[in-house]
């Protein structure tokens, strides 16, 4: 008997840059701790994330109705088993 494995590789790439930036100290606060953040540097890391996250899901919203598709397809078929 031969056992196969499939290996799939990532690569992540950080890139760390310094930044500075005025953020208004009573919503950089509110953050810290409504997240249980240790640090206003995790605040934001989460909060640039969240944004990105959604802008991204806007992208994928913004593509229903403009997909066309097969009106004919039976998906049906092809779960059935013969």
């Amino acid at each position: 008997m031969t056992h196969t494995r499939d290996c799939v590789n990532i690569r992540v790439e950080v890139i760390i840059m310094a930044t500075n930036l005025q953020i208004d100290d009573k919503l950089i606060s509110k953050a810290v701790n409504l997240g249980h953040h240790r640090t206003k540097k995790a605040a934001v890391t989460q909060a640039l994330i969240n944004y990105i996250l959604h802008l991204e899901q806007e992208n994928i919203l913004s593509l229903f109705g403009s997909i066309k598709y097969d009106e004919d397809y039976d998906y049906k078929k092809q779960r059935s088993r013969v």
